[in-house]
């Protein structure tokens, strides 16, 4: 399998994810500052222009949650989902929240052109960045984490998800200091051999 990514972005989750498989895989990244994804060879590919795009053998898989449940499927014995139904639904459930909420809080502060036209409204979904996404901080820490990840003392799917999202936070003007349990997540999460190896790639 192929992924197709860009450095800092949600693209992250899934690489991370691959190294926690153990699946074999292939990195191509895509060229932001050169509008890569916005070109005709690219579109091929995905024509919504955005990553992650995961190439497999039976095709093209788009959405990080698509890509994180395939990748799930084909490694069980990774034990990325909760065999427990509830805790399978908790995990999406944290999964879901931060494709349609955070990461689109997040996204105000750069892409404010997706919902508005104005120069003005662009400025204006920008200087609330840095309170939603606080918000956002103070939901994780008493609403997500139930341990020392989202499933408690387990690593799922949601982490990388969490992690990667939560790794935009500083930049967004979040002081995480009155957040411990997310501090100590992070920390958690620095230190395993997934965002290592996708640290040495330049991929954070």
């Amino acid at each position: 399998m192929t992924l197709h990514y860009a450095p800092g972005t949600i693209a992250t989750t899934v690489a991370i994810t691959l190294h926690e498989s153990g699946l074999e895989h292939k990195t191509i990244r895509v060229d932001f500052a050169n509008a890569e994804q916005t070109k005709a060879p690219y579109h091929r590919l995905n024509p919504k222009g955005r990553v992650p795009v995961l190439v497999t053998p039976q095709g093209v898989l788009t959405e990080t949650g698509a890509l994180l449940e395939h990748i799930a499927a084909l490694a069980p014995q990774a034990g990325l989902v909760p065999t427990d139904p509830f805790a399978a639904a908790k995990m999406r459930e944290t999964m879901y929240w931060l494709a349609s909420t955070m990461h689109v809080n997040h996204a105000h502060r750069f892409r404010g052109s997706r919902w508005a036209s104005q120069p003005d409204s662009f400025k204006d979904m920008a200087a609330k960045v840095p309170e939603n996404m606080t918000e956002n901080a103070a939901y994780v820490e008493n609403h997500v984490l139930t341990g020392p990840y989202v499933i408690g003392d387990r690593l799922t799917l949601a982490d990388p998800y969490l992690f990667t999202v939560c790794t935009w936070l500083a930049g967004d003007g979040v002081d995480v200091s009155p957040f411990p349990k997310l501090t100590t997540f992070m920390e958690i999460m620095e230190n395993r051999a997934s965002v290592r190896a996708v640290r040495a790639k330049a991929m954070l």
